[in-house]
């Protein structure tokens, strides 16, 4: 078996993620070696391999739905937005430089396409199937010419093409049909079919218009996956919680303790890894929340100052909304305070900064002995050792050099009171680590917490991962599903007018 897919959507944060998870979870549980691949993502939410290369997070959590470790191969394009008009590029795992959003669709972009098709050449080589994901919507007519991530590469590679509805935003039926009928015929005959995500209700009642759907369009739909909570692992273009004050999705379980924890996030710009958060989510007893307005800070039990794209920007609109005050009333009164990355930068004393923002010299927040330093190089590791008695691991994703002049060692970085900093993603996905660091947190809050004994995070990882994998077992047509990934789309699908302009 040599099979692929191309999961599309007809929008952004239609599902493709979660849905290509789900079907590499699928074939996997069926014995079939499979791998993910997106040709492009643009993120704020990274991650680094073992060979140390970053890639967008959501293409890692797909390699786990695999059971695979992920590589610079399953996401050869890394765009992270550095403002309203340019971004960082990435280019198989490795910074190449800053473009605008014009330069890059202006020609750069489709120069990548023979890059992008090797290293989905060489992943299908591997494996019995690849499994790729879209991005945003493949009728983006004003961006197909240079297209390289959706009928781009399902062209280059004669890849069948799924393209998946949010029913929950209403419209989708217009939505699938609309989005057939901007592609010309040749991108046209590579799409198979349609999945319907996130239905509520009796599928009874929608199964009408899907046979109008298909009447019309001469393409069935594979599947009506029904709403879940909980599923959004890893989201990669943004806060789903972008809403201020919108609660984390977590596990509903009550605390073991008499006591909850609070835990606010400071909700900057440019905000990166908001997924370091997830692991404090999924803990019995503890509620998270992204704020931006310094009175939701006077009821947490933590703030977290996560990391950012834009240190200096994030310092200044901390400034601007009076959090920074707020910030150093709570390290005067030792209340529980972390940074991660960007925001460990942005507690330090002071910021020296030609790379990044070029903003030169900037006075940090002052809450931690640190000075730090852009390089030009970034760091992308995968460390890992001890902290408050117990073992942990991370990944670090950073321009910034933290030289530490006091204070008591913390991971690679420092504490100081009940201010914390680190370079580490991740650690607190290390159980032992995070429930001695709540610990420390109640203890300081005054409250009686007590961290669950057995919450494993990889453990409740794996159950989401599952979950989505039965999504597609038990409300997809599997049968037709495998026939596409193994065969390609059906031949003489046809035409629907008008196509795209010319």
């Amino acid at each position: 078996m040599n099979g692929g897919l191309l999961v599309a959507g007809t929008t952004s944060d239609a599902g493709k993620s979660v849905v290509t998870a789900g079907i590499c979870r699928w074939l996997v549980r069926q014995g079939v070696k499979v791998a993910p691949f997106k040709a492009q993502n643009m993120s704020l939410n990274s991650f680094v391999t073992r060979e140390g290369a970053e890639i967008g997070r959501a293409q890692a959590m797909q390699a786990q739905a695999c059971r695979i470790e992920p590589t610079a191969l399953m996401n050869p394009v890394l765009l992270k937005p550095g403002g309203e008009q340019s971004s960082q590029v990435v280019l198989l795992g490795r910074p190449v430089g800053e473009m605008s959003a014009r330069g890059y669709h202006g020609g750069r972009q489709q120069r990548l396409l023979g890059t992008v098709l090797d290293c989905l050449t060489e992943l299908r080589s591997r494996y019995d199937a690849v499994i790729c994901e879209g991005a945003g919507s493949p009728a983006e007519i004003n961006l197909r010419r240079t297209d390289i991530v959706n009928m781009g590469i399902a062209r280059g590679a004669r890849l069948p093409v799924l393209v998946v509805g949010d029913i929950d935003r209403g419209g989708v039926f217009a939505s699938f049909f609309g989005t057939l009928a901007l592609l010309s015929p040749e991108d046209q005959e590579l799409v198979a079919g349609f999945l319907v995500n996130k239905f509520r209700g009796d599928v009874s009642l929608l199964e009408p218009g899907l046979d109008m759907l298909r009447g019309l369009t001469g393409r069935r739909t594979y599947g009506v996956l029904p709403y879940r909570h909980g599923l959004g692992i890893d989201e990669e273009d943004g806060l789903r919680v972008s809403l201020r004050g919108a609660v984390r999705e977590s596990v509903v379980a009550p605390p073991l303790g008499e006591d909850v924890l609070r835990v606010a996030v400071c909700a900057i710009p440019l905000m990166s890894n908001f997924t370091d958060v997830d692991a404090l989510a999924a803990e019995p007893g503890v509620v998270v929340r992204f704020v931006d307005r310094p009175e939701e800070l006077a009821d947490a039990d933590l703030v977290v100052v996560p990391g950012t794209r834009g240190t200096v920007r994030a310092l200044r609109w901390l400034r601007e909304r009076g959090l920074a005050d707020a910030l150093a009333r709570r390290a005067a009164e030792h209340r529980p305070v972390l940074g991660i990355c960007g925001g460990f930068q942005i507690l330090g004393e002071h910021i020296e900064d030609e790379v990044e923002s070029r903003a030169g010299a900037v006075p940090g927040l002052g809450l931690l002995p640190v000075r730090v330093r852009f390089a030009r190089e970034k760091t992308l590791t995968r460390p890992s050792g001890r902290a408050l008695g117990e073992p942990v691991e991370g990944y670090e994703i950073h321009h910034g050099v933290a030289r530490v002049t006091g204070g008591e060692a913390f991971l690679d970085g420092c504490r100081a009171g009940q201010t914390w900093g680190t370079h580490w993603h991740g650690s607190l996905e290390s159980d032992g680590f995070r429930r001695a660091f709540l610990r420390e947190v109640a203890a300081a809050a005054g409250r009686r917490f007590t961290p669950a004994p057995d919450t494993s995070f990889a453990a409740l990882r794996e159950e989401q991962l599952d979950r989505l994998g039965d999504l597609i077992e038990q409300h997809a047509d599997t049968d037709a599903l495998w026939r596409l990934i193994e065969s390609g789309a059906p031949r003489g699908l046809p035409f629907i007018p008008p196509g795209a302009p010319a």
